[in-house]
């Protein structure tokens, strides 16, 4: 979808079922059986429906990969491979074929016959483990952070894969999993632990190492203070007029402050609870410390910055009349990134792609089509 953003011409080819996704509801899209989850992560595609287990649906298969510079496929390592379309097989029809594997483990280890899915991988790479109130469960991300950064990892390493092709003319295969993205998500967690022993713990909103840096209850909610200096510190003493904090020997620095955490969110907490997320914005607006309210979607949305950088779009949709979408975060000084087409209906695209972009003539598309090879 990134790369679709950005301009590219992406052809999603899905079985004749359609992709898994589009039954994630309720909701789904008015008049349609497409949820809204499909439709979150589905935009600027073309959609063509392909049965890829028989021959004739093998040799579409063969003719896109002649044409396209980049494939995307995420099914279990080999599996691809005993139905002739793998990357072996594709290379030879195209050696500059970019080819990128997303799976849940990796083409190699114990693992990597397994199935994954995103807190499957959080859970396994540690992020489960370490996210949640210290004295409560395992909690798991409100969003599937783990597919995300993945296929962010998988943008980065198509994009560079492009590059190289440019500088030698050799396609490649690249392989990326949950698992490794999710481990190494796990950034000073992960390097504390192999340097120093020291498993992470569950914090809730706090951090492990700075503080204060966390949530404290409001009159109404709940506002994120975070400081990872002396004199933002300072700052937020002298803001909430706690000036004898700055120094006070129990929090002259970070280490001190981490050693006397409970009492001196105690303190913050007391004086952070006497107004609303409204007053305290108001008070922090010029603030050298990041600070922000916990915000439901509703307040997301009718943000003035939210709605100042204009980051929600409407695209027409055949079923729905409109839909909208959040946009791409990215913004380029040159070139487009931008959400153009919606979410497509199963083989909405289908004899498009097949006429226009592989050159087929009418009657070997209705052939493919009444042979159920296609749809």
């Amino acid at each position: 979808m990134t790369l679709g953003d950005l301009g590219a011409n992406v052809i999603k080819v899905e079985s004749l079922d359609g992709d898994e996704a589009r039954k994630w509801g309720p909701p789904f899209i008015k008049d349609s059986k497409d949820s809204f989850y499909f439709l979150s992560v589905n935009r600027n595609k073309k959609s063509i429906c392909i049965d890829f287990k028989s021959q004739e649906g093998k040799k579409v298969i063969y003719d896109l990969a002649r044409k396209c510079d980049v494939l995307v496929e995420n099914f279990v390592p080999g599996k691809l491979d005993q139905l002739e379309i793998g990357y072996d097989k594709l290379k030879v029809i195209n050696p500059k074929l970019i080819y990128c594997a997303i799976t849940g483990f990796g083409p190699t280890g114990p693992y990597a016959k397994k199935p994954g899915y995103d807190v499957i991988a959080a859970a396994m790479g540690g992020l489960l483990n370490t996210t949640g109130e210290p004295d409560g469960d395992p909690c798991k991300a409100g969003v599937a952070i783990t597919d995300v950064t993945t296929g962010l990892h998988a943008f980065g390493a198509i994009m560079t894969a492009l590059y190289y092709r440019e500088k030698t003319g050799k396609g490649q295969r690249i392989d990326c999993n949950l698992l490794s993205t999710q481990i190494s998500s796990m950034i000073n967690i992960a390097t504390i632990y192999l340097n120093c022993g020291i498993e992470g713990q569950r914090w809730g909103t706090a951090h492990a190492n700075l503080v204060p840096y966390q949530a404290f209850k409001s009159k109404d909610g709940y506002m994120v203070i975070g400081t990872g200096s002396n004199p933002q510190f300072a700052d937020l003493c002298s803001i909430i007029g706690k000036e004898e904090l700055i120094t006070d020997e129990r929090f002259k620095d970070n280490s001190k402050r981490v050693e006397n955490r409970k009492e001196i969110i105690r303190i913050i907490s007391e004086v952070i609870g006497t107004k609303s997320n409204k007053e305290w914005s108001e008070i922090f607006k010029n603030a050298s410390f990041p600070c922000g309210p916990i915000n439901k979607m509703k307040d997301v949305f009718e943000d003035e910055h939210v709605k100042a950088i204009q980051l929600v779009k409407e695209l027409p949709h055949p079923d729905a009349g409109t839909v909208k979408v959040v946009g791409p975060p990215t913004v380029y000084g040159l070139g487009g990134n931008d959400a153009r087409l919606a979410p497509p209906r199963l083989g909405q695209h289908t004899r498009d792609i097949l006429a226009n972009f592989l050159g087929y003539h009418d009657k070997k598309i209705e052939g493919l089509l009444d042979k159920k090879v296609v749809q």
